[in-house]
């Protein structure tokens, strides 16, 4: 049996929303066509792709298996959707939400190209994303690094943010070797202060320090690579910001990678200035995807 790609979009929705109601008011559909399509999905495929439960649906490791194949189809239907659309004069303002190092090394070197093809078009950019809440409707879309659990909002996850262990070649040169063979118990680390200790790049290097203090401890990635390109010591680094300025990798996979998802308001997904941001982000993370993961050194 064939794989439909509306069967697709659905099984998509419903890994997002976690219900089968969810997905059908995110796709305007029935109750009983989500259901129905899930199994003929299911059928098609030869497995269970969800573990039905009291609280909603949990993918199996079939279901997740599909989840990045089915996120790829998404991703270059809708690229292909934006380049046979006539063109329409886009007007208005689009608040977007996200990480300032995205913001600044991954969509300002870019925003030209969006510039040129809607001049009309103003992007609001907000990059204290502790301040922001979808939920609230503080901003129209977001693209950042943590699943959104509540609120109105359709999810899309458009690749990986890839991490690796770096340090300056200044501090590397007069680094002292490792002590009976333990990596990393010489060496000094930059990392996140207290009111940032549940992140996964923090709780790695607080696991390799063993009690230890860093040597730099601060509130911003932009400080931390500040502070690595100094010499001061290592640092767990996004791959597209360390790469750049000349930081060397000791380790390329710490196993703290993190998905990138493109958050938007659910009854703003069809609104041309909105529709607009979201492809151009959707391309801009696609070109540059193994970039951001780490697998290539180039970038946007």
């Amino acid at each position: 049996m064939a794989v439909v790609w509306d069967d697709l979009k659905v099984f998509l929705a419903v890994v997002r929303a976690g219900t089968l109601s969810g997905a059908a008011a995110q796709l305007h559909l029935g109750l009983a066509t989500v259901s129905r399509r899930i199994e003929r999905l299911e059928a098609a495929m030869g497995a269970p792709l969800f573990l039905r439960t009291q609280t909603g649906y949990r993918v199996t490791e079939d279901g997740a298996a599909l989840v990045e194949r089915a996120e790829d189809m998404e991703a270059a239907a809708n690229s292909l959707a934006g380049h046979v659309q006539p063109s329409r004069e886009v007007t208005g303002t689009v608040r977007l939400a996200t990480a300032e190092n995205f913001a600044t090394d991954l969509i300002l070197p870019a925003l030209g190209r969006l510039q040129e093809r809607h001049p009309k078009l103003c992007l609001d950019l907000v990059t204290d994303v502790r301040t922001v809440n979808l939920h609230r409707r503080d901003a129209d879309l977001a693209l950042r690094m943590v699943k959104p659990e509540r609120g109105h909002v359709t999810l899309q996850r458009l690749g990986r943010l890839g991490y690796g262990l770096y340090g300056a070649p200044t501090y590397l040169a007069r680094r002292a070797a490792p002590a009976d063979g333990a990596a990393f118990d010489r060496d000094r680390f930059i990392m996140w202060g207290e009111g940032h200790a549940h992140l996964a790049a923090a709780i790695w290097v607080e696991q390799v320090l063993q009690g230890r203090p860093p040597v730099l401890s601060t509130t911003s990635l932009a400080t931390q690579v500040a502070g690595c390109v100094a010499g001061l010591g290592l640092a767990v680094l996004p791959h597209f910001l360390a790469r750049p300025r000349g930081l060397v990798c000791l380790r390329a996979d710490l196993g703290i990678d993190q998905p990138v998802w493109l958050v938007t308001q659910t009854d703003l997904v069809q609104s041309p200035r909105v529709r607009a941001v979201a492809g151009f982000l959707r391309d801009l993370v696609m070109e540059n995807h193994s970039y951001l993961a780490g697998t290539m050194a180039g970038g946007a």
